[in-house]
């Protein structure tokens, strides 16, 4: 089984971000292919994708470690995925994911690795726009000015 891991530093409470990613609902918010990922109770999600044109469905699991900030998810198939993830505190308004993904498909090593550095890039801008943009609502909207 081949690993591969990231660690970066994202410009949000460890709280907050572990809220937004333990939420099955937002996987295809920063999963460029996944289309939708709908809880089924338990620990169980149904997901669809499009890989490599071609749309997929199955089901997944998810895992949430509420004490230790972690997820783990997999899902059963010809490449028997996991992966897991860890959020730390990095200071009052930041935290440090480190992404870890397992698989036994053969693959280019640092293309798989680039596709996850690039899927946390998206991760992180993509959860510090939606808290940006949910904050801007809660005041009122971009300019402030709330609607009478």
């Amino acid at each position: 089984m081949t690993e591969y891991r990231h660690t970066a530093t994202i410009e949000m409470p460890a709280a907050e971000l572990f809220a937004y990613l333990r939420e099955p609902r937002n996987l295809p918010h920063y999963f460029p292919q996944m289309s939708r990922a709908e809880p089924e109770g338990g620990e169980a999600v149904h997901v669809e994708a499009d890989v490599d044109g071609e749309h997929v469905e199955g089901e997944a699991w998810l895992k949430v470690d509420e004490a230790n900030r972690s997820l783990r998810w997999g899902s059963q198939g010809p490449h028997d995925y996991q992966g897991e993830l860890s959020i730390e505190d990095a200071g009052p308004a930041a935290s440090r994911l480190t992404v870890a993904l397992h698989s036994v498909r053969d693959a280019d090593d640092e293309t798989v690795q680039r596709g996850l550095e690039e899927t946390v890039a998206a991760l992180a801008h993509t959860v510090t726009a939606d808290a940006d943009v949910d904050a801007a609502e809660k005041e009122g909207g971009w300019a402030g000015h709330r609607e009478s």
